[in-house]
């Protein structure tokens, strides 16, 4: 059977890595249940049966996408690791959510988007969201107690749902303002915790 539209071949980057680019593209922009295979294929460049031969279903797909992310470690769910930060401006920094260039909607965290899109907590990529989502927050605990902090495990809990909270909002607003917003409640929470045991060793 032939497919109805014929695919380019591209050379150069793999199959494997052109159809993981497909899947960052698409499934950030529109959603994992909103893209088709079909779809996938075409903006990838290759035949559906390669396709297939790499990701035999969406969901090993959908979990490769979402590993791979993990991979490239993107803006919006990365601690920033400029070693020339305090631990203070670290846990600020992850705050700082430029504006899109582009005038694509704002999508917020692609792990919320999974874990929403895929409800099942039984589900691999519903567990890998999850994962990610707390070991986000131990990231945050490590920079907090890295600050001094009495309770740094509280604190990267607090960071971490102020965080997912402005992504969530942006989402829903289309738009990244929330960050913002979120950052000067980050600044109260980081400097409150900070002043109930002294200033931060240098």
């Amino acid at each position: 059977m032939t497919e109805s539209h014929p695919v380019r071949r591209r050379r150069g980057r793999g199959a494997r890595e052109r159809i993981l680019e497909a899947a960052r593209e698409l499934f950030t922009a529109q959603g994992i249940n909103a893209t088709g295979m079909a779809q996938l294929s075409t903006v990838a460049e290759v035949s559906k049966r390669t396709l297939y031969v790499h990701f035999p279903s969406k969901d090993e797909l959908v979990q490769a996408y979402l590993k791979s992310l993990v991979d490239v470690r993107p803006p919006v769910t990365e601690v920033p690791a400029q070693t020339a930060l305090s631990p203070r401006e670290q846990l600020l920094a992850v705050f700082d959510q430029k504006s899109p260039e582009s005038t694509a909607p704002f999508r917020g965290c692609p792990f919320l988007n999974v874990s929403v899109e895929v409800p099942d907590p039984a589900h691999p990529a519903h567990q890998l969201a999850a994962a990610h989502k707390r070991g986000f927050a131990r990231r945050l605990t490590d920079i907090a107690r890295q600050a001094g902090v009495a309770d740094p495990e509280t604190l990267g809990e607090q960071l971490a749902l102020l965080f997912d909270g402005a992504a969530a909002r942006g989402t829903a607003l289309n738009s990244s303002h929330a960050f913002a917003y979120a950052r000067s409640i980050a600044e109260s929470l980081i400097d409150a915790a900070l002043v109930d045991v002294g200033p931060a060793s240098p």
